[in-house]
């Protein structure tokens, strides 16, 4: 039987066979206690001349309100974890990149506790991300004939353990909306996402954001690029030529081949759900999501942003 404290019954009874006389023991095979129960009862009550029970049940209930731990909440670092939770980092990352810095850290499921609680962010839970399952999305696009498949792709690639291999989509905009949409690029080994936004789904669009995107970045930057089988990639062969890289498309229906891009755009839709219409979305504000993805530190990088895994890649290249 587990242990229990006494309670203001037990202690007025105990007032009254003490104040008989009553040994200890006896007073305890009155209670149906162990006699080092009333033995310490007596004790830490010792000042108390008789005992009084309600005197030693006041007691009790102050010690009880002492012995409850302060916690490892504080309004310092409930302001740091608010800021990074503003900036759409999730509990874990939080945790594990301010244990790299040095930082006193909690859990991070006392974090989504805390949340729970009301005592971050007032309770506020649309500072979480991922909510609900994601659905398999149905290709509706024409096809082409393509040109190398993935099955031709170096393995080094696959390995992620070489710089400036790319995965390439679209993001487009919701059924009724206008024909704008983004073309999404993700560099494999250090996960750097970027956007660029189109006015149609075309391959001349397509070539075009390609150019875009190629352009902020030296030599060597892009070496191959993954994509699906969309229309809008029946470009691969200008862009093969005009930028000295290898484009390679992945298997139908395999969109798992190309992982790192599918779930790089599931974090943009977190900022741009479906149904937006793209072509009202502001530059400023694409590039505000991406300026976030980007500085998330990201567990498959050692808690490292991919913006410091991309700079530090291109630092090599100079």
């Amino acid at each position: 039987m587990s242990y229990t404290h006494l309670s203001i019954i037990e202690r007025s009874k105990l007032e009254i066979l003490h104040q008989q006389g009553k040994s200890a023991r006896a007073i305890a095979s009155e209670l149906g206690r162990h006699h080092a129960t009333i033995c310490r009862e007596l004790r830490r009550n010792e000042t108390q001349k008789p005992y009084c029970a309600e005197r030693s049940q006041e007691s009790y209930v102050q010690r009880r309100k002492s012995s409850v731990p302060a916690g490892k909440w504080t309004p310092q670092q409930s302001v740091l974890i608010e800021e990074k939770l503003h900036a759409t980092w999730s509990p874990e990352q939080i945790v594990e990149r301010l244990r790299q810095e040095g930082h006193p850290v909690v859990c991070f499921k006392t974090i989504y506790r805390w949340l729970y609680t009301g005592r971050l962010v007032k309770g506020v839970l649309a500072v979480l991300r991922h909510k609900g399952k994601r659905q398999k999305p149905v290709e509706t696009r024409g096809k082409f004939a393509v040109g190398k498949t993935i099955s031709q792709r170096p393995k080094e690639v696959r390995s992620r353990k070489t710089f400036g291999h790319w995965e390439l989509d679209t993001v487009v905009s919701g059924r009724g909306k206008s024909k704008g949409c983004v073309a999404t690029f993700i560099e494999r080994k250090t996960r750097l996402y970027t956007a660029v936004p189109m006015p149609d789904r075309t391959a001349l669009s397509m070539e075009i954001a390609f150019g875009v995107v190629a352009s902020q970045y030296p030599d060597g930057a892009f070496q191959t690029a993954t994509a699906d089988r969309g229309k809008e990639f029946a470009c691969y062969a200008s862009l093969e030529e005009a930028h000295g890289l290898q484009v390679y498309f992945a298997d139908p229906y395999s969109s798992w081949q190309r992982g790192s891009n599918e779930n790089a755009n599931g974090l943009l839709r977190e900022f741009f759900p479906k149904g937006t219409d793209f072509a009202q979305i502001t530059d400023e504000a694409l590039e505000t999501a991406l300026r976030l993805i980007n500085h998330r530190p990201r567990k498959c990088l050692g808690w490292r942003t991919a913006h410091e895994s991309f700079s530090e890649e291109l630092s090599h290249l100079a």
